[in-house]
């Protein structure tokens, strides 16, 4: 099986539904001899729709959408999933490959206007055979028959989402991270093509593939996706470099945070919160779990959790009532996390964490993903795998969960820092009894307290502290019972 640099999708016109292309061998292998046959040849760009379709406004390209009626298999009553696929334009100036796989074959869905429904505001833009699909959608019988409810997107760049049932989309994965945050600027690499395994009847579990195509890199992606919640996605990639990469980053995870009880007062908003996901929540290799609150610094900032074989990490969303955020468009208390569980051990490295400014809400400006020790090198092939738990749950480590952080001056006796603990059968009716671990790399820390909270029943850790001329302060706070850890190590970074 053969594809190009820049795949070219066949131009069908006027028939009802989704079509397909002529059949050529396929096997899973194929995608794999495709990625490493192009690491082999100098890049590639795709191709570029015509650039009045990217001039569009966010208002013109929500005035076109599938028609559901036409999707992949919507016909067949004994399909367990259909296939949605989106229009190019506006952010998506490049078009992607789609086929069908089956029978050892596979069959390229072919381009097709006809498709999608508009609103007589769409701009009247040129159709040519340069336009393609620009991401795909998978809907399947989740919560009732004859019902197709949408668990999982692929659209832009590397860019793919998914939600447990029940759950609204939020944050975003990708299939590969490079150069983030890095002064020369971030290298987006794009999902080229996708193929789509025929399911069978009664099948619950879905198979895509990807090719994955950048100046830096080439790559083969399998994505198995089982619908629920959570959601449950096993990733397999191959890498190709096609130049040392000493900045990659694994499992790439993107969010945004705005703000919450630790930033609240720099924003007039009448909703006590904004945000996608709260924290980052990292297993480690030694089985320590940590929570770290994300936060909206007023510069970039970038943190490395030094770490060898993690066992895990994610975003997560742990505001999961409505009066957290108050909103009723947003709906942010229905955001999913998502969590990384590495299928093989990954070495020495660093969960990564990037924090961009943001004023308003409709950026992503969260970044965490796993940069391994030594990068990926040229010439060699790389193989990894994963899960990905996409859903309301957070509880993925250890000891009592940290519910939330809020930071606040403290009457002119410096500032106080409340850490909410959830409950639990190892929490004692005394909590006199529990040790306090707080430390600071800086500044005059207090003691601290621990009272119950009446609300969650679980123990609260409040502490003061004095930053002097400091302008960044790393804490570190963790409960403990008889020389042992009852919570998560609760980690902060305070800038002036």
């Amino acid at each position: 099986m053969a594809l190009a640099a820049s795949p070219v999708v066949a131009y069908s016109a006027g028939e009802p539904g989704l079509q397909l292309g002529e059949a050529q061998p396929f096997s899973a292998s194929d995608v794999v001899s495709l990625a490493r046959g192009l690491a082999q040849k100098p890049y590639a760009p795709p191709r570029s729709i015509p650039k009045a379709w990217t001039e569009i406004t966010y208002d013109d390209y929500v005035s076109i959408w599938f028609d559901g009626r036409n999707a992949l298999w919507a016909d067949d009553n004994s399909a367990p999933l259909h296939v949605d696929v989106f229009a190019p334009g506006l952010f998506y100036p490049h078009p992607v490959a789609i086929s069908v796989i089956e029978n050892g074959t596979a069959r390229p869905l072919k381009f097709d206007m006809a498709v999608f429904d508009k609103t007589d505001k769409f701009p009247d833009l040129p159709i040519d055979d340069t336009l393609g699909y620009s991401g795909l959608r998978l809907r399947a019988e989740i919560e009732q028959p004859g019902i197709h409810q949408e668990f999982a997107v692929f659209q832009g760049a590397s860019y793919f989402r998914a939600i447990g049932t029940g759950d609204i989309y939020g944050l975003s994965a990708r299939g590969l991270a490079i150069d983030t945050g890095e002064p020369t600027g971030e290298e987006f690499p794009d999902f080229r093509a996708f193929w789509i395994e025929t399911p069978a009847a009664g099948d619950a579990t879905f198979v895509v593939h990807a090719l994955l195509d950048s100046p830096s890199c080439t790559g083969a992606y399998r994505f198995v996706i089982t619908p629920g919640q959570p959601l449950k996605m096993l990733v397999d990639a191959t890498l190709f470099p096609r130049r040392d990469m000493a900045h990659v980053g694994i499992a790439p995870l993107t969010s945004m945070f705005q703000f919450d009880e630790t930033n609240r007062d720099r924003f007039s908003d009448f909703r006590p919160a904004v945000h996608d996901n709260d924290g980052l929540l990292i297993l480690n290799g030694a089985g320590e779990t940590i929570w770290r609150p994300l936060a909206n610094p007023r510069t970039l900032q970038i943190s490395a959790f030094r770490d060898d074989n993690p066992r895990g990490f994610g975003l997560m969303q742990r505001a999961r009532a409505f009066s957290d955020f108050a909103d009723l468009s947003a709906l942010y208390h229905r955001r999913p996390g998502a969590w990384i569980t590495p299928g093989e051990d990954w070495g020495p490295g660093a969960v990564t964490l990037v924090e961009i400014p943001t004023d308003r809400e409709i950026y992503d400006n969260i970044v965490c993903y796993w940069r391994p020790d030594g990068g990926l090198t040229k010439g060699q092939e790389h193989r990894l795998s994963y899960g990905l738990s996409w859903g309301s749950e957070s509880d993925f480590g250890a000891g009592l969960r940290v519910l939330n952080t809020r930071i606040g001056d403290a009457f002119e006796d410096g500032i106080i820092v409340a850490i909410d603990f959830s409950d639990g059968p190892g929490v004692p009716n005394d909590l006199s009894r529990l040790e306090k671990l707080i430390r600071s790399s800086t500044g005059e820390v207090s003691a601290g307290v621990v009272q119950r909270n009446p609300e969650t029943n679980g123990p609260r850790l409040a502490f003061k502290f004095h930053p002097g001329d400091a302008t960044l302060i790393e804490f570190r706070a963790q409960l403990r019972l008889n020389g042992q850890p009852l919570s998560e190590t609760w980690l902060y970074r305070w800038t002036a």
